[in-house]
């Protein structure tokens, strides 16, 4: 398959003799999903998408490359997932959003594409929590009609020092990853703080506590920052790129095996060290 196409592996560039060729192997589906919504004064709105789109990306160059002269994986590039359920947002300008129908029938619909082309596993790059819990739903609908071996990466935000657990969104990671990916689209002279401190008295309610709750990005911010991006920078960004693609590579490689009802699955695991 390596004298198909440059290193890339984007799906789209290819002809149809050459995705024929793809489709007669065991191909990995790669498809991020970002989101076009405010994130502030300081970063653009594309930047969940600039970040899925480079994540995968350099995830499915890696992987495909092998590591420490293993064999390579047979991940594809697939164009991403962009405009998607980001209403949260919608009392900002610049967002765009297609409901939770929609965008869960885009998904499912294009499961029978997927199948259609040779794909038998796919692997979403998420990289806006908005989408989190509907794309969990899809991988069962996608499971149960087209039969895919459906995963999910969706890295959890990382809080900054000054965040207080709580920097979900613009903040800290995300304004540090971009300084790293597009210096250019980045304005640190109008970086401020927005940190939800009335969330840090609760025990239980919270982003990542047992008890979550619904919320719009104006019940905690005046700005569309969830967080502290002041002290964000480009190393810190490269860093959290870097670990984001080392854990994506690392799932590929379970997932070109993986059969929770197969003995090689267990071996895998085992091999890396993860929970039986």
């Amino acid at each position: 398959m390596g004298g198909v196409i440059g290193p890339a592996r984007r799906y789209s560039d290819l002809s149809t003799v050459e995705a024929a060729r793809v489709g007669e192997g065991d191909p990995i589906a790669i498809i991020p999903a970002g989101a076009i919504e405010p994130h502030g004064p300081h970063l653009p709105l594309a930047t969940d998408l600039i970040v899925a789109e480079e994540v995968a990306s350099r995830a499915v160059a890696a992987a495909a490359a092998g590591v420490g002269g293993e064999t390579g994986i047979d991940a594809w590039l697939m164009p991403a997932l962009g405009y998607t359920k980001s209403d949260e947002h919608s009392s900002f300008p610049g967002a765009m959003w297609i409901t939770a129908d929609t965008l869960l029938s885009q998904v499912r619909e294009l499961g029978s594409a997927l199948r259609a082309s040779g794909f038998g596993r796919v692997l979403f790059v998420n990289c806006h929590g908005g989408n989190s819990a509907l794309l969990e739903v899809a991988l069962r609908e996608l499971r149960r009609r087209s039969g895919l071996r459906s995963f999910l990466y969706a890295g959890r935000a990382v809080p900054g020092p000054t965040e207080l657990g709580m920097g979900i969104h613009a903040g800290w990671a995300e304004t540090s990853m971009m300084l790293h990916l597009r210096p250019e689209l980045v304005d640190m002279t109008a970086a401020e703080a927005r940190v939800p401190t009335a969330l840090a008295g609760c025990r239980h309610i919270g982003f990542t506590g047992p008890v979550k709750f619904g919320w719009l990005a104006d019940d905690l911010s005046d700005t569309g920052v969830i967080g502290d991006p002041t002290a964000a920078d480009a190393d810190t960004g490269a860093r959290l790129v870097a670990d984001h693609v080392d854990t994506v590579v690392g799932a590929l490689a379970e997932i070109a095996v993986f059969d929770p009802a197969s003995g090689a699955t267990d071996a895998v695991v085992t091999a890396s060290g993860g929970a039986r």
